[in-house]
């Protein structure tokens, strides 16, 4: 990996019932390989906060912690992704965000999310009115590098492939769990990957698609 390169800073975005801490891994990696990186705690991390609610948190985040000017990198895990989806694509995170890494993100929705009863949960089901809305204009996550990640055995984003997008490029891992992402070597060095692509501006909708699973 060539430390001469640019990096931007990075921020870091947690899923449902998790805090910055589930991070601990990746964030070392990319330290050690040159990155400034960044992190908050959405609170309350439990769902009772919408998704919309959540990324205002990221925007005010990045609006007290960086210049105006200042470009940046943006990694959403799980709810996380989704949130950070909303912040580029609602809140004019599209104007300073270049490289937006999604990992096991429920674009489509999860089962799973049946059965929380709050806001946050109704948000992440299948065919809901909030994911419907953002996946409208998902074309516009072409004017940046996007990355999403997944895996097929993930028994929180069900079914595994409402991760997939049809924009951006796309890593399949055969990790075993939903947590795992964040610790599994292959995971953090795909993040460290795509964080180091050089900006191509506008792509093809469903290019550059990769897989690292034969399943």
């Amino acid at each position: 990996m060539n430390r001469r390169l640019h990096r931007n800073s990075v921020v870091l975005i947690h899923g449902i019932f998790d805090t910055h801490r589930v991070f601990d891994d990746m964030a070392s990696y990319l330290r050690s390989h040159g990155w400034q990186v960044h992190s908050l705690d959405l609170i309350p991390n439990n769902g009772d906060k919408g998704l919309d609610k959540l990324a205002e948190q990221v925007a005010n985040y990045i609006a007290l912690s960086f210049t105006p000017t200042e470009t940046l990198d943006l990694v959403g895990f799980s709810m996380g992704g989704v949130v950070s989806r909303y912040y580029v694509q609602r809140l004019g995170g599209i104007k300073r965000i270049q490289r937006l890494v999604n990992i096991s993100a429920p674009n489509h929705g999860t089962a799973i999310a049946y059965f929380p009863q709050n806001i946050s949960g109704k948000q992440m089901r299948p065919r809901s009115q909030f994911l419907r809305d953002l996946n409208r204009d998902v074309a516009m996550l072409e004017k940046i590098n996007y990355t999403y990640i997944w895996t097929p055995f993930d028994l929180m984003i069900v079914p595994p492939t409402s991760s997939k997008m049809p924009v951006g490029e796309e890593v399949i891992l055969p990790v075993g769990l939903h947590p795992w992402m964040l610790t599994d070597s292959r995971c953090i060095e795909s993040v460290a990957a795509a964080l180091s692509q050089p900006l191509v501006g506008k792509g093809k909708i469903g290019s550059s698609i990769h897989s690292e699973c034969n399943c």
